[in-house]
């Protein structure tokens, strides 16, 4: 279930993020980094749309990606 926060912030839950971007078959054979970039080259479509909005939720998408990123990396150096 999505909550008011996730809804504003990235229309969707991070359930979903979780299943369609960082479990997706485009993360497993092409790295997260791939993942992050073609979110971002999303955004940039949206933006040339003039669709702010959601441009501003791709772009809260691939920042909780590389977060997400981080958190593995660090549990990996601990």
């Amino acid at each position: 279930m999505m909550t008011k926060d996730e809804e504003l912030m990235f229309g969707m839950s991070k359930e979903d993020i979780q299943e369609q971007y960082i479990e997706s078959l485009t993360a497993r054979l092409s790295g997260l980094e791939m993942v992050v970039a073609s979110i971002l080259s999303d955004a940039q479509e949206l933006l040339s749309m003039g669709r702010a909005e959601s441009a501003r939720k791709q772009m809260n998408i691939a920042k909780f990606v590389l977060f997400e990123m981080m958190d593995a990396k660090r549990g990996e150096e601990a």
